[in-house]
């Protein structure tokens, strides 16, 4: 029997009020463009629409794991531990500058819409390119180990569940919001598109804008 003022674990969920502040927190840091924004923006200029969208969908997929890592505390031991920390971000930065030379390498291709092996073709591939992007990046975890115990309530139990349910509002927001982003990157795209060196200099900047955020993720601090 559930102590008085406790509710059961499964059927626990994050108060009204706390909900409520978390989703306002949540927005104000999403709207800021961050990483997740660079990445979808970048792809969309190399890939164009459809594969903005899968890479944004691959980024938000990948909160999934992270955190119901986080919520079983997993996330907190990665988020202490300088090794498994560095070794993420090494291993996350140094994906987005492969994806950002392919993209540039392969820019004439793009130019000429033709179908290319150097950029993905398969959106399967596209989807779980972004998911690497996503879950190998160890700032997210840092984040929500920061974050998510702030907005629960004990009192209410279940906190993992309450963590989980927190977690995926965040994922919902980003994904709308990086959408948008998309969308306004993809109708840039649309008039670069007109002229063949247009678009390999859009599809070029794209991959250099990917090359410049592993970078950044590569040379910031180990645990910030």
């Amino acid at each position: 029997m559930t102590p008085p003022g406790v509710r059961s674990t499964l059927s626990a969920v994050v108060p009204l009020d706390n909900l409520l502040a978390f989703t306002l927190a949540a927005i104000v840091l999403i709207v800021i463009p961050g990483p997740a924004v660079l990445f979808s923006v970048g792809r969309t200029l190399a890939l164009g629409r459809t594969g903005g969208l899968l890479s944004v969908a691959g980024v938000t997929l990948a909160l999934v794991p992270i955190v119901a890592l986080v919520a079983l505390g997993v996330g907190g031991i990665v988020a202490r531990s300088v090794e498994l920390f560095t070794a993420l971000k090494i291993a996350g930065a140094l994906y987005l500058v492969y994806l950002g030379v392919q993209a540039i390498r392969h820019r004439k291709d793009a130019g000429r819409e033709v179908e290319i092996a150097g950029l993905p073709r398969s959106h399967g591939r596209q989807l779980w390119q972004g998911f690497l992007v996503g879950v190998t990046n160890p700032k997210t975890i840092a984040f929500f180990v920061a974050v998510l115990p702030q907005f629960v309530d004990v009192r209410a139990g279940g906190v993992p569940w309450q963590m989980m349910e927190l977690g995926l509002v965040f994922a919902v927001l980003a994904l709308v919001s990086d959408s948008v982003w998309v969308f306004a990157a993809a109708a840039a795209r649309t008039w670069f598109a007109r002229s063949p060196r247009r678009i390999e200099t859009l599809t070029a900047t794209g991959g250099g804008m990917m090359i410049g955020l592993g970078g950044v993720l590569l040379v910031t601090g180990p645990r910030h």
